[in-house]
């Protein structure tokens, strides 16, 4: 998949919870259909099979059946992610939902990454889950309302959505002792700016990574509370590596992820992922 201009599209993207409660039109609908089926049939940097699944919910009195507890209005669209229960999974949904996210927001549509904030059970009532499937994501699909609700200004206060960590803060030369400078990451240093950049749950940012030889370890922080039913460390981690790829992508840099055992030494509540190889 190519963007028309990468670094653009990952500043203009923002969590947009109000919107104006007009139905997708034709075109923008068939553009999302062949987005979505070019996303679930291309091979993905990371195993696990997804299916994403348009669902108009008519009206917004009817997102409100839905469940989404007052945080989005206006919508009558929702993207709903589900997958296979298999080891590793959610870096597959964190890659490839991020790409169509992306992609809607390419096209002048507003999107929100929904991982809690949702009844799961009203919107499983009006889809399809196999037994070995997880419901793990949904988004709101649409136009963008001219005024925000106070709901979604609250929100956005509260999760300091417009700030991120400094890049030596998240970035390591050769060890977690380092901090990276963007000279030092020479020309992955625009890469890592975008991985900086990424959405994560209530902006915490838990991606580290490492440029060890040339190469760029992953590392996630485990939040206070450990691990829970719903990975949503791996999954911001996972959004984070779809705009590191992408952004090499279009600098022309090889290489790809890949599983390994990094000389370095994580200090206590860092957990490896995986490894961008340079070729």
């Amino acid at each position: 998949m190519r963007f028309i201009d990468i670094e653009e599209t990952i500043k203009k993207r923002k969590s947009v919870r109000t919107y104006d409660g007009r139905p997708l039109t034709d075109a923008d609908r068939a553009k999302l259909e062949e987005v979505i089926g070019e996303i679930c049939s291309s091979e993905s940097p990371f195993p696990g099979k997804i299916k994403i699944t348009i669902l108009d919910a008519g009206s917004s009195a009817e997102t409100e059946k839905l469940g989404t507890y007052g945080v989005i209005r206006g919508a009558n669209t929702f993207l709903c992610v589900t997958a296979e229960k298999t080891e590793g999974v959610m870096e597959a949904v964190g890659y490839n939902f991020e790409k169509l996210v992306l992609a809607a927001t390419e096209m002048g549509l507003g999107t929100c990454w929904m991982a809690g904030t949702f009844n799961r059970n009203s919107f499983k009532n009006a889809l399809e889950i196999g037994e070995n499937e997880i419901f793990p994501i949904i988004s709101p699909i649409g136009y963008e309302a001219e005024k925000t609700s106070f709901m979604g200004n609250l929100l956005r206060t509260f999760s300091k959505a417009g700030s991120r960590k400094a890049f030596g803060e998240v970035f390591r030369n050769g060890d977690f002792a380092n901090e990276l400078t963007e000279d030092e990451a020479g020309e992955y240093a625009f890469p890592l700016e975008m991985v900086r950049l990424a959405p994560s749950a209530v902006n915490r940012q838990p991606w580290r990574v490492v440029m060890k030889d040339g190469n760029f370890h992953f590392y996630k922080e485990i939040m206070a509370g450990g691990k829970v039913s719903l990975d949503l460390q791996s999954l911001d981690v996972a959004i984070g590596a779809c705009h590191f790829h992408l952004a090499a992508e279009s600098g022309g840099l090889a290489g790809k992820f890949v599983k390994e055992k990094p000389e370095v030494k994580a200090p206590a509540g860092m957990e490896y992922m995986f490894t961008w190889k340079t070729e």
